[in-house]
């Protein structure tokens, strides 16, 4: 069956024609129509010092969401784009529909764009200094899919890994200091 994904949701080919709106954000309306309605119920029940304070509770939300993007982007700024300290572990913490503002407060760089600009579903990778890389699909803003690439090791460093002691082996002498005591 011939699908095509939208918000992470697969629907039959020819379900989103171009008359209708592929992916409607419902929080785009319903957002202001909420705020609308607690400012009407403040001035209904309280009046003016109603509409102060719901009005000074939301402006202390969007300050909260403002400094929080801020703070998010000042962090990666300091950082090359594309890097992660590890890949695998960014792949481990990856939820779905996590928007990318999250995604770049967990790797703390922006991710290095991999499709063209302004088009969905946006790709973005991040590289830890293994070479490993996880590629990011986010269509309108969240994540619906991800993958994780490791580099094959290569026979050099198969040999050194394989002569290297481990790290949690005991060494030679320190046997003594194992012992119970008697």
């Amino acid at each position: 069956m011939n699908a095509r994904v939208r918000s992470g949701i697969a629907a039959p080919a020819g379900v989103f024609g171009r008359a209708t709106i592929a992916a409607m954000n419902f929080g785009k309306v319903l957002v202001p129509l909420v705020g609308i309605v607690l400012i009407a119920g403040a001035w209904r029940s309280y009046g003016w010092s109603g509409v102060a304070l719901v009005v000074g509770a939301m402006v202390m939300f969007m300050l909260l969401h403002f400094n929080r993007a801020i703070q998010v982007l000042k962090r990666a700024a300091n950082r090359p784009i594309g890097t992660v300290a590890s890949a695998v572990m960014l792949n481990a913490k990856l939820k779905p529909k996590a928007n990318l503002l999250h995604v770049v407060a967990l790797t703390r760089a922006i991710g290095e764009l991999r499709s063209p600009q302004d088009t969905q579903p946006e790709i973005f990778r991040w590289t830890d200094a293994g070479g490993s890389w996880v590629d990011a699909t986010f269509v309108n803003g969240k994540l619906t899919e991800w993958n994780l690439v490791r580099p094959e090791p290569t026979e050099e460093a198969a040999a050194i890994e394989a002569d290297a002691p481990a790290s949690d082996a005991v060494k030679p002498g320190a046997t003594d200091a194992l012992r119970p005591p008697v």
